[in-house]
């Protein structure tokens, strides 16, 4: 059983491409269709979540080292806590066994009440088990009681979030056949709600008029390449170490530039043949195994229906945020040196930003995005206290969003429970 378990957990869970494959053909088999139809559904349906990946790959490439720069300067290493690697030395089998059975949960949540969501987002499924067990371990929870803590938390999110955030979802989108399933949650929340309140549906990120002869700017692959050309020029005369031995900064900029553009043009090419092919074998096993389930996908799902924002939301993301960072390290608010969340303004507040041109437009996304960007150092430099005893070095990397949010609370909440078993 335990190799069955390992297996399942580390070839079809832990892999999106093979899990949403696998999803497709159950809800075209569900459907009574041809065995060739259900064989081609499963194939394109993977086909897409691998690139996909791959996209989402090249652009975390691209921007990574600006982290790494950022990193350096504060000397890497700022605490002394266990990174990802160190602690699924340590507790991989916890959260190999969290993820299994919250999944569980996650399903008969789904099957008996109101609450239809299925969360899709293959990587996620392991990372907040992570991040709640980490919790647990943090409170002083350990064996039986970690993992179960680990589950029911990871279920309750995966279950809830989607859930909470498809209205906004459908009032951005225009379609009522998905949401999202992603750690941008809260922020995107908070950007939809602030940009309802003060935006102006009235004019869009997607109507902005531009000379003829700046119209290619209307391709969200070259804008987002031009913003990291300039991004990487600009760190790169700030922090010179950005720039490789025996490279120039102006070619260099220009090669991630392009590869930052390629990436976008991949991931929403993944996007498309994605949902082609897995919203409608889904209704198949919404039909039948879970009446009205609602699909949960990535975030790079919504990026496609306002492109405009997603690289405004980034470009404004990364100068709030930063500006923010300048004054929590100068006032050593929270303790460590916090650096740039590139990743997280980009994939997060990215799709906060979308949300609110959904709710405000285009002033309602500019609004939603700075206050987005200032609760996401928030949220990062809080959990890096929280967390400093176990993975407070991988928060400031990838944290300020749902991972750091959720996983402060739930922190708080086994140590109650910590103290009582």
């Amino acid at each position: 059983m335990e190799a069955v378990f390992n297996f399942v957990t580390q070839n079809i869970i832990r892999n999106p491409s093979i899990l949403l494959g696998l999803v497709a053909a159950t809800g075209l088999m569900i459907l009574k269709k041809p065995i060739g139809d259900v064989i081609k559904g499963a194939l394109l349906a993977a086909f897409g979540m691998v690139i996909l990946d791959f996209g989402v790959g090249v652009l975390v490439g691209a921007i990574a080292p600006i982290n790494t720069a950022f990193s350096n300067i504060v000397g890497g290493v700022v605490t002394d806590g266990l990174n990802d690697v160190t602690f699924t030395a340590q507790y991989g089998a916890d959260v190999g066994m969290a993820m299994f059975l919250g999944l569980m949960i996650h399903l008969l949540i789904a099957r008996f009440t109101p609450i239809k969501t299925i969360f899709l987002t293959g990587h996620m499924i392991w990372w907040f088990p992570f991040i709640f067990v980490a919790a647990g371990v943090e409170g002083g929870l350990s064996g039986v009681a970690l993992i179960i803590f680990g589950a029911i938390c990871s279920a309750l999110y995966w279950s809830i979030m989607p859930w909470v955030l498809r209205k906004y979802v459908w009032k951005t989108t225009g379609d009522e056949s998905f949401t999202i399933g992603h750690p941008t949650g809260m922020l995107s929340l908070i950007s939809g709600f602030v940009a309802s309140k003060f935006g102006n549906t009235e004019k869009s990120t997607e109507d902005l008029n531009l000379p003829s002869g700046l119209s290619f700017l209307r391709e969200i692959s070259i804008t987002g390449g031009i913003v990291i050309f300039i991004m990487f020029i600009v760190v790169g005369l700030i922090i010179p170490e950005l720039t490789p031995e025996g490279s120039n900064l102006f070619m260099y900029a220009v090669e991630n530039g392009l590869s930052f553009g390629a990436g976008l043009l991949i991931m929403l090419q993944g996007v498309r043949m994605l949902i082609n092919q897995i919203v409608p074998a889904f209704q198949g096993i919404s039909e039948k195994l879970v009446p009205d389930a609602l699909p949960a996908f990535d975030c790079p799902i919504i990026f496609n229906y306002k492109p405009n924002a997603v690289i405004l939301g980034f470009v404004v993301a990364m100068i709030t945020s930063t500006a923010a960072l300048v004054i929590a390290n100068s006032m050593n608010l929270f303790g460590v040196m916090l650096i740039p969340l590139v990743i997280t303004s980009f994939f997060e507040v990215g799709t906060a930003a979308v949300i609110g041109e959904g709710t405000g437009g285009l002033r309602g996304s500019i609004i939603g995005t700075v206050v987005a960007s200032i609760v996401m150092v928030a949220f990062m430099g809080i959990s890096v206290m929280v967390y400093q005893n176990t993975i407070s070095n991988w928060l400031l990397i990838f944290g300020g969003n749902d991972f750091s949010f959720f996983g402060s609370i739930v922190r708080w909440i086994a140590s109650l429970f910590g103290g009582i078993l």
